[in-house]
């Protein structure tokens, strides 16, 4: 009997585990990238014998294919994605296979922003607690590739619209939807309440016996939620009115199914109201999966948080530099601002999508002494920010922008990469752009 196949397209950490896991379920698999693939990723699909094709989508044409697994980052107008389209082929995404094979507790968050510290902090608190617990999504190893390799209990899934759209049948048993600003615009017609959506797909298929976890202070959400009939167990957090989990200055509260525990704010390694939310999010899935209050405050105090988000990189001749590359829109910058307690120098830019910059302006009035705007195309900014009486330089190399910023900053001053926008212009990713950075201001203190 012949093999059924399978097109794996992206040969990243998405589409590599997808690959293996594919291949270990007895699949013949065949993998296309049409851009340049790490060696690495190279050499684990021949350690496999996988067949695969880079620097162009020209072989997989040739197979009839059983299902299509995407990666997250190639859109659905891509050619080779609307070919297998029309033939009504299935297009899934790498969490949708994977959780074909795995019988694991799957804790799932998303939301515009703080879906990274969020998923992090859950993953720290389960690990430290001793649960067999697994990282995936975003970050880590690729879901597919530890569930070939690498089998765990439960699996925390940083998700995003994308990865999220090429889901069907999956189910999270513990699903976090943190908040809903625009973002992605240009990959949902422009349409706000078609990312909403999307973004909901988190809690598709939960019954009452699964949880949801969501703020309550969304109006966006809160919105969304009465116009549509949920399922799941309902959980909310709130800094504002009473709900399953709250917070102030001194502490948080939870009461979630059954159990209610104070936890003193001052445990948390990560500061600010926006980090509040995702301490609550956190703390209320490692309630329901079983901690107890110590290993939930254990875990609080020993967390640390990204790279690349609000990143303190170096303080030099009393100007401290933050690298928060990984804010690609522009309500990330609204909270990094919001954080910014001494005069800033912006460094701003790169692939617009569709940004609404008014929601900054008091921020930007009140806080930020100079603007750096860093990008292959800056007339957006140039036209928002030259005329307004900050100081203000446009650049494409982020080499020139960091010697500006030392140019301009003082004892006192804050520098902070808060981008508002992707980094493909000028940069692999925005760890790329991040890492740059780091180095290029290691190297200014050096001078």
């Amino acid at each position: 009997m012949q093999k059924q196949s399978i097109i794996v397209l992206g040969a990243g950490e998405s589409g590599v585990g997808s690959a293996i896991l594919a291949k270990k379920q007895g699949y013949d698999v065949f993998v296309s990238d049409g851009g340049t693939v790490v060696d690495a990723y190279k050499k684990t699909l021949e350690n496999y014998s996988i067949n695969f094709e880079t620097g162009e989508h020209k072989l997989l044409y040739e197979y009839t294919p059983a299902m299509v697994i995407k990666s997250p980052g190639i859109p659905d107008k891509a050619d080779a994605v609307k070919f297998f389209a029309k033939k009504n082929i299935p297009i899934v995404s790498e969490i949708e296979f994977a959780g074909k094979y795995t019988d694991a507790k799957m804790i799932c968050i998303t939301g515009s922003n703080g879906k990274t510290t969020t998923t992090l902090l859950t993953y720290h608190l389960l690990k430290t607690a001793g649960f067999n617990v697994g990282l995936a999504g975003n970050v880590g190893v690729s879901i597919a590739r530890q569930v070939a390799e690498d089998p765990h209990d439960y699996y925390v899934l940083e998700l995003s619209s994308f990865q999220l759209d090429g889901m069907f049948e999956f189910k999270a048993d513990i699903a976090i939807l943190l908040n809903i600003t625009p973002d992605h615009l240009d990959r949902y017609e422009y349409k706000f309440e078609n990312y909403v959506a999307s973004k909901f797909r988190v809690i598709q298929n939960q019954t009452k016996a699964d949880a949801f976890i969501y703020c309550k202070d969304d109006t966006t959400m809160s919105v969304w939620m009465k116009d549509h009939k949920i399922n799941s167990s309902l959980y909310s957090m709130s800094i504002k009115e009473n709900a399953s989990a709250t917070a102030n200055e001194q502490e948080l509260k939870f009461d979630i199914a059954g159990k209610k525990e104070n936890i003193p704010t001052s445990v948390l390694t990560i500061q600010g109201k926006h980090n509040w939310y995702n301490a609550m999010a956190a703390g209320s899935a490692a309630l329901l999966a079983g901690l107890s209050k110590t290993q939930i405050e254990e875990g609080f105090k020993t967390f640390k948080n990204a790279e690349h988000r609000l990143e303190k990189v170096a303080v030099i001749s009393g100007v401290e530099y933050i690298n928060d590359s990984k804010a690609t829109n522009v309500d990330s910058v609204w909270y990094a601002l919001d954080s910014m307690t001494t005069p800033v120098i912006w460094i701003v830019g790169g692939v617009d999508k569709g940004n609404d910059y008014s929601v900054l302006e008091s921020f930007v009035n009140k806080k930020v002494k100079g603007i750096i705007s860093l990008g292959k195309d800056n007339s957006i900014l140039q036209q928002l920010y030259a005329d307004k009486g900050k100081l203000f330089y446009s650049t494409n190399s982020i080499s020139d922008a960091v010697l500006k910023a030392k140019e301009w900053g003082v004892s006192g001053d804050t520098v902070l990469l808060s981008p508002a926008c992707a980094s493909f212009d000028l940069f692999k990713n925005y760890i790329d752009r991040g890492n740059q950075f780091k180095h290029l201001v290691k190297s200014v203190s050096n001078q």
